[in-house]
């Protein structure tokens, strides 16, 4: 007996949801680290996952600028501004 053959409608249903729960997940990451570093750096991961998307969504444009704010600017100043305003023990 031969499974049914997934359609190709199905198949890119499912990549986007795949991506779409990839952001949930990365944003619920980054929510839960108690040092505030490691979620400056996770956040970094839905931006990607959506970057991915929009590509995927055949918006290149949109794709490029979400690669670079959300995965790679955004992460890189939440990282900055937690790293010099950490207090310092005397």
């Amino acid at each position: 007996m031969l499974l049914p053959m997934v359609s190709t409608m199905e198949r890119i249903l499912m990549i986007e949801y795949v991506l779409m729960f990839i952001v949930i997940l990365g944003a619920i990451l980054a929510l839960m680290q108690r040092d505030l570093l490691k979620a400056a750096i996770l956040t970094g991961i839905p931006g990607a996952a959506m970057a991915f998307l929009y590509q995927y969504l055949l918006a290149p444009d949109v794709a490029l600028t979400q690669a670079i704010v959300g995965s790679a600017i955004l992460p890189v100043f939440f990282a900055l501004a937690v790293y010099k305003t950490r207090r310092v023990e005397d």
